[in-house]
Parts: C-alpha cells; structure tokens; sequence
C-alpha cells in the first residue's frame, strides 16, 4: 500500500473529490487504482473561514507494476515537492497474530482481576490461545450495572461494588469512550478492530478524535464478554479478590469469596479505586510505590458556545463534530495545568466509590449532543503533596479531599459548584446562568474553595486567564466549576519488572489501576503485553 498524509480538502468536499486529489498527488490513472482506505480524518479549524478537513489514506493499485514503479520514483525522488508536502511511503499490511498455547503444558489456566480494558483484552488473547482465562469481577455484569449508576444518579443511593468504576468494563464504560492515545503501539490496530466488531461505530478507524460514547461501550462490553466465552474463558462477577497465598516468593493461590485458588498466573488489571485491593497487597508484601496524578474540578461550558468559539459562523455546519479542545500551561509555580477527557455535548457524573466523599467524571454518549461540554480541569500532584511517605499515601490524600468535597456540598452526594466568574473573584455563588450544572443527583452552589488544596485553588486562579489567551472565549464567566475530580489515574504503581511480574513470581500487574497506562487504548495494550508473556510459558 501507499500512504498519503494532509490531503485537505473544503468540508463540504465529496468523496469523488477526494479521489480526485489522490490521482493528482500519485499521478495515476483511475483505473490504477483499486480503491483506498481511510486512515485519517481530521478538522483544521485554525482559519474559521475556510475550515478544512485533512485525510490520510492507503492506496491499494489494481496492477501490482503501478506500485512497484511509485516506490521506484520515491527512492529516486522524483515526488520530491509532493512527498514532503503528503509525507507519501510504502507502508506493509499488519496483522496480528496470537499464537495457540499448550494448556497442558501447566494445567491451570491463569486468573484475571478486574474486566476493564486491560482484563477483557488480556482475557481475549489468552482465551484465544486457548488457555481457557477465569476472570474476576467485583461488580456486576454490565447490564445489572447500569441500573445501580442509574440509581445512584437518581437518588443518591450508592452501590460501593457497582458504580461507575467498579463493574464489568471498568470506569470506561461510563465515560465517553475515547481512544484517542499518544503511545505508538501496533496493538493499537487490533484492538480497533476487535472494537469494531464487536459492535463499535466504523468510523473509530479513521478518526482523529476516535470515541465510542458510553451507549455504545455498554453493547460492546458484553459482546467482547460473550466473545471470550465462545473461546472458553469464563467470569465471574460480584467475586472479590480477598487474599493472596504467597510461598517462598511464588504466588500458589487466591481467595476469593471465601474460597481459595490454585494458580500460577494472576494478572491484576484492577482499576485506580480499588483501594482495599492495593491495601491487602500491601498487607502480603507486594512491592508498590507512590506515583504522581491530578486532581481539580469539572468545568462546564454551552455546547453551541465551545462550537462557535472553535468553527466562527461554521459552528451549525453538521458536516463538523462537535469541538473539542485540550490545553495546558506551565506555572511558575512549578505546577501544571492543563484539560483532560473532555467530553462535547456530555455530562458531569458522580464516580463515588465510597460513603462520604464527592467524586467527579466525565460522560457522553456517541452522538454529543448534550447541551453542555465538559473536561476536566487538573492540577499535578506529586508525592511530595502527600501525608506520608507511605505508598499508599496518595489513596489518603484522595480520600481526604473527596470528603471536604462531600461535606461543601451538604451531604447526600450533592457536588459542590461555583461559576466561574465568581470562582476568579473568590466570590460564593448563589445561582447559575447560562449554564445549568449537568451533575446528578444533585448540586450545591457556593464557594469551592475549602474543597481543594490550596495549591490546586491558587494553581486555577492563575491558569484559567492563561487557558483563555490560548482558546479565547475559555474563561467564560457563566462557565460552571464542579468540585471535586481525583481519579484522573492511579495515585500508586505496583512494581513489575521486565517480565511483567511484580516481585511475587506469578503475580502480574496491568493496566491502569495498577500505574501502566492512562485510558482505554493505552490500557488494553499493556493487558496484551501482559498476556503475551503468559503465552509464552505455555509455548
């Protein structure tokens, strides 16, 4: 194949154009060409009045000689002008292949907690390869779980086992599905498409900003569920991991629900609030360490305003998604801050895991078409800002914040919020404006300023206004802040080395919970990694 890169066209642009782009740029015929693959499909909007989208595509020639002679003329620069404007290549099909294991070779078959990315994508190549995966879940199946987040949005009532984070999918279920990552795995490819066939939208393969919406990742979800038992894995949910039974330094069982394993492989791909999980692990020795994260506030603008602000009199055109933006700045301070999962046209949700404390996410479903966009809005936090030295000491300063976050907002998982104006002014908020608080199940205006560290309060005073020089129109005063966001990634790392094992032989940790990745793409690809060592012990 040959791929072309910044091909840009007008927006309103038709396909047959952009065929017609590809035989000017390759200089071929139309019969050269047996068709083209979309790669790439992103908006340039840096000038609102020729908004732009920019494409990249695989060329597949109808005669293999068409291809031969175009990598012959770019070895021989004869594309020079056009191969650094289109960066045009070579590129070779991928393939990802999992190897079929000899099961008897061991006669156990490894143990997975925790059906987030990391434990369904393991779970998929170990099941695949025939090593039959028993994965464990403290929650419940997804469709019994969306009930519990439904009732916890309603009432307040909160399931501390089935919840946003805890359940089957993991935290991503209910989010808005990005798969936008910077890691550069070819892992990537495959997990796209597994995506896709298990129920996806097709247009994760091209996308600049790829997302699934969480209406769609709740269909999924159970489709890569029933996937991995037609290959002979099997789970069990509401199952809690309890103990480990570690001997001479080599993992022999588990215990879970009062009943104890044999094994010889368990990956831990728990998610970042499993907090009684990593305290047991501490409890038995497992090597862990303190890392930095985030924590801040969820802000909340008008959908069509954060349109306008982006695409200028071209925000109505619904050939555009909505907008998204991501920005940042660095302090003098030393700190930075900076957007993260921002969510177009979506919702503010309650990601509580325990009685007492306050904890914010971001949600949409596929179509954003929400009247509210939302991101997070965070500040760095090093170990240094914790209590202790403990490893766990970032669990604490969570926990801590969590509950001043609860007790601002009067209790009953009411959020504390402010207007943006007023939060810049240091001034409580009696009522809202142009933009009513998405959060459920309740809310409580004021001042957010006894619910974050001080160092966060001052951090976003100083950067909202420099936020604001680089998309204009940010620091918009009717804009909404919900206090508190705290598990933007794991505040610990549990210790592996390069054979994926913690110090306990047997005992691999994965994913994001265990400190390895920070989304669901990037989650995924360590639970592949993380199998393909198992894999090879069965080879």
């Amino acid at each position: 194949m040959i791929r072309i890169e910044e091909i840009k066209l007008p927006i309103n642009s038709s396909r047959t154009r952009l065929k017609e782009e590809i035989y000017k740029i390759l200089q071929v015929e139309v019969e050269d060409v047996e068709y083209y693959k979309l790669v790439k499909k992103a908006v340039d909007a840096r000038k609102k009045n020729n908004i732009q989208f920019v494409y990249t595509v695989d060329v597949i020639f109808s005669d293999e000689s068409v291809e031969k002679k175009i990598v012959t003329d770019l070895r021989e620069d004869k594309y020079t002008k056009v191969v650094k404007r289109h960066r045009i290549r070579n590129i070779e099909p991928y393939s990802y292949d999992v190897p079929r294991a000899n099961y008897a070779k061991h006669d156990q078959r490894p143990v997975i907690i925790g059906s987030g990315p990391a434990g369904l994508f393991s779970g998929l190549l170990l099941a695949k390869a025939g090593l039959q995966p028993l994965i464990i879940e403290k929650g419940k199946k997804v469709e019994e779980r969306v009930k519990d987040v439904k009732e916890f949005f309603n009432t307040g009532e909160l399931n501390s086992n089935s919840n946003i984070h805890f359940g089957e999918g993991g935290a991503g279920t209910f989010s808005d599905g990005k798969l936008y990552t910077l890691i550069k795995d070819h892992r990537t490819k495959y997990i796209f498409d597994e995506f896709i066939a298990a129920g996806a939208p097709t247009e994760i393969a091209y996308s600049a900003r790829p997302h699934i919406g969480t209406n769609n990742l709740r269909k999924m979800v159970k489709n890569l569920r029933e996937k991995i038992e037609n290959f002979g894995g099997e789970f069990l949910f509401e199952h809690e991991l309890q103990d480990v039974i570690i001997e001479n330094g080599i993992l022999k069982k588990i215990k879970v629900n009062d009943t104890n394993y044999e094994i010889s492989s368990l990956i831990l791909a728990v998610g970042n609030a499993a907090r009684d999980t990593f305290e047991m692990l501490q409890h038995r020795d497992i090597q862990m360490e303190a890392k930095p994260f985030s924590i801040g506030v969820r802000i909340e603008h008008p959908r069509e305003y954060m349109n306008k602000l982006q695409y200028g009199e071209s925000y109505k055109d619904p050939k555009l998604p909505q907008s998204q933006y991501k920005l940042a700045v660095h302090l003098k301070n030393g700190r930075g801050v900076y957007t993260f999962c921002m969510c177009p046209g979506g919702w503010v949700v309650p990601a509580a895991t325990e009685q007492n404390g306050v904890v914010t996410n971001g949600m949409s479903t596929f179509a954003h078409d929400n009247i509210n966009s939302n991101s997070a809005l965070l500040v760095n936090v090093t170990p240094a800002d914790f209590p202790s030295d403990d490893p766990l000491a970032g669990i604490e300063f969570q926990r801590i914040w969590e509950q001043k976050a609860f007790a601002c907002g009067g209790g009953d998982f009411y959020a504390p919020v402010q207007l943006l104006g007023d939060f810049l002014e240091d001034i409580p908020s009696i009522s809202f404006k142009s933009v009513i608080p998405s959060y459920k199940p309740g809310k409580t205006p004021g001042s957010i300023k006894e619910c974050l560290p001080n160092f966060v309060y001052e951090s976003l005073k100083e950067a909202i206004p420099l936020l604001d020089n680089k998309l204009p129109g940010f620091a918009y005063p009717s804009a909404v802040l919900t206090a508190i966001e705290t598990r933007s990634s794991s505040p610990v790392r549990i210790v592996r080395g390069e054979d994926f094992q913690s110090n306990i032989k047997g005992l691999y940790p994965a994913g994001e919970g265990a400190g390895y990745a920070g989304g669901i793409v990037s989650s995924a690809v360590d639970g592949m990694k993380v199998a393909e060592k198992i894999i090879e012990n069965y080879l």
